[in-house]
């Protein structure tokens, strides 16, 4: 069933001064608006206080993925690439005391960046873009994620309760250049066909959680195109994560989709439909991940690979997706105790 889901066009602060939700804070937006400087404030529920800035980038030949996080009594980091080519994964995970990331308090008034022994992360923040750093044992990478003037992004609030709640931006197609090395060797990143994407995260979330995140960028018709599809944590609270970029032209899906896998074989393609949506997503690989650190597990189920299908528009149009357009991204469903 389609959502009543408020549309904020003025900036608003997310919390009070003692950490719990601000109502007025509840809706979504086309660009950052919301203040997050008071999420760590307060008592109530500090410990289950949750930040990171996690990066994607995704090339004809490689996938990466990079993230600083804070998640109140440790900080988790790491650099993950993928071999598209071949189906060699690289992963360097770092985790320590709250104190190795430093996170600002709102999206792009400051450098996110971590330093430890085997994971070096720093993400700067321009007004035409990020610039993004990171090295490990094997891999280093110096890339600029643009920002074309008018370029949209999708920010929302999702409300468990006053207490519990999770602000995320997904800014995708965003055209990437610079280079990845992996054991020395420089892959430079084609114009016209790399793109990054960033999950902004700030918010007070339950100790065990589950989800589902889809996304990819590409290029259909000439046209630059962003999918974004979420499932399973928003459900019940009002608010999706779902959304569409066409040319930098956000078009909002205020519905719950319906996600259709199989676990037994986690490289079947993935379906998911609603409210104008369906969606095929065919993976050509699959990261699993498991963590148990006790105070501390996850198990995640990451596949990479393809999106088609078609999206109806709200001004009537059909955007249609084909396996030829390579609209490349991944599909994840995620089982999170922390």
């Amino acid at each position: 069933m389609p959502l009543s889901e408020r549309e904020i066009t003025e900036p608003v602060d997310l919390t009070g001064p003692t950490g719990l939700l601000n109502p007025e804070a509840v809706g979504w937006t086309r660009t950052p608006l919301h203040r997050t400087d008071s999420v760590t404030h307060g008592l109530i529920g500090r410990t289950r206080t949750k930040r990171w800035e996690y990066w994607a980038i995704t090339t004809p030949t490689h996938a990466v993925g990079l993230v600083v996080s804070d998640i109140s009594y440790a900080s988790t980091h790491g650099i993950f690439v993928l071999d598209r080519r071949t189906g060699e994964q690289i992963s360097h995970d770092a985790v320590g005391l709250p104190g190795a990331a430093s996170l600002p308090g709102t999206l792009g008034e400051g450098v996110s960046r971590s330093r430890t022994r085997t994971v070096q992360l720093e993400f700067t923040h321009h007004d035409d873009g990020t610039h993004l750093s990171a090295s490990g044992p094997r891999v280093r990478l110096e890339v600029t994620a643009h920002r074309p003037q008018h370029h949209a992004s999708l920010g929302v609030v999702v409300p468990w309760s006053q207490r519990f709640y999770q602000y995320t931006v997904k800014d995708l197609a965003r055209p990437a250049t610079g280079t990845l090395w992996v054991d020395g060797v420089p892959h430079e990143l084609p114009a016209g066909g790399s793109w990054a994407t960033v999950d902004h995260g700030r918010g007070r979330w339950h100790r065990d959680v589950r989800w589902n995140w889809g996304a990819g960028s590409g290029t259909v018709a000439g046209r630059t195109v962003g999918v974004q599809v979420g499932g399973q944590w928003t459900a019940g609270t009002g608010s999706t994560e779902n959304a569409v970029l066409v040319d930098g032209r956000l078009s909002k899906v205020s519905a719950e989709l319906d996600w259709r896998y199989d676990r037994r074989d986690w490289l079947a393609p993935w379906q998911v439909r609603g409210a104008g949506v369906a969606l095929t997503f065919t993976p050509e690989h699959l990261r699993r991940a498991v963590t148990d650190l006790g105070v501390i597990s996850s198990r995640t189920h990451q596949c990479f690979g393809v999106w088609s299908g078609r999206v109806q528009l709200p001004h009537g149009e059909t955007l249609t997706l084909t396996a030829e357009n390579e609209v490349y991204g991944w599909a994840g469903d995620v089982h999170q105790r922390w």
